[in-house]
């Protein structure tokens, strides 16, 4: 097997050859030309797909998971399509979008109540269940965890102030770029109750927030302070920090349910 290791091959031509089974990490791709190849069977995680143009191709068996922006099928642009009938599926889903104070309030009751439906559901499978991964995905548990970063990278440190905010079973997202002295412990194996305990802190830290936000507190501008994630230079408004921490629970909150839907169907551990 060839290994390339940061190599510089910028410009490169590959024609009649042959990668299956090859693995890409950390691969610049930018302004790359693909022509006639067969990509069946590839997997893309965390991928930066920006002006990507593809043309003459067959498209069968896809799935996407992650944020669509503008993406035109044959003519027509099916991001508000997609929009529109996630919307239908889960008419709760429009109220994660406020513009208010009081809608960031019954957003986050929302998710509350839904995000304990799930727990309760993850109660029912063993605990080696709660640790293995589908998909390569993150588990249930460091879900949860992930979860408790967003959060306190987003509202205690950010919105609140706190310069480390951090627990030690934060977890980061895997491509992070990693910053000294904040935990990231992937392989950390906690119970689920110890991660439920600190996750009710951080849930209690949000509470807290909107209980006594305000309209004209929304649009107040914030800045992070010491070091993680955003980075201490960012300049941004409270309501837009809200919004993430939103959109990280309730897409999660479906990541964790699709995995544990597949771990009852490929047989629960014994």
């Amino acid at each position: 097997m060839t290994e390339f290791f940061e190599q510089d091959l910028s410009g490169s031509r590959f024609e009649r050859v042959k990668l299956q089974g090859s693995s890409f990490k950390e691969v610049r791709l930018n302004d790359a030309r693909v022509h006639d190849a067969d990509l069946t069977g590839l997997t893309v995680r965390a991928a930066y797909l920006d002006k990507v143009r593809l043309s003459g191709v067959e498209l069968v068996d896809v799935e996407m998971y992650g944020e669509l922006g503008r993406v035109v099928v044959n003519g027509v642009d099916v991001v508000p399509l997609v929009e529109a009938e996630l919307d239908r599926r889960t008419p709760e889903r429009v109220k994660m979008r406020p513009e208010d104070s009081a809608g960031f309030r019954e957003a986050w009751s929302i998710l509350e109540r839904l995000w304990s439906r799930t727990v309760e559901r993850a109660r029912t499978f063993p605990e080696d269940d709660l640790h293995r991964s589908v998909g390569e995905e993150w588990s249930f548990v460091q879900t949860l965890r992930h979860l408790s970063f967003a959060t306190a990278a987003w509202v205690n440190r950010t919105a609140l102030g706190d310069p480390s905010p951090w627990h030690p079973l934060d977890l980061p997202w895997d491509e992070a770029p990693g910053w000294e002295g904040i935990p990231w412990d992937r392989d950390a194996r906690p119970s689920l109750d110890e991660v439920l305990a600190l996750r009710a802190e951080r849930q209690a830290a949000v509470r807290g927030l909107l209980a006594s936000l305000t309209d004209e507190r929304l649009e107040e501008k914030v800045r992070p302070v010491g070091p993680g994630w955003p980075p201490e230079s960012s300049e941004l408004v409270l309501r837009d920090c809200l919004r993430v921490v939103l959109n990280e629970e309730w897409e999660h909150r479906l990541y964790a349910e699709r995995d544990l839907t597949a771990l009852e169907q490929t047989g629960r551990a014994r």
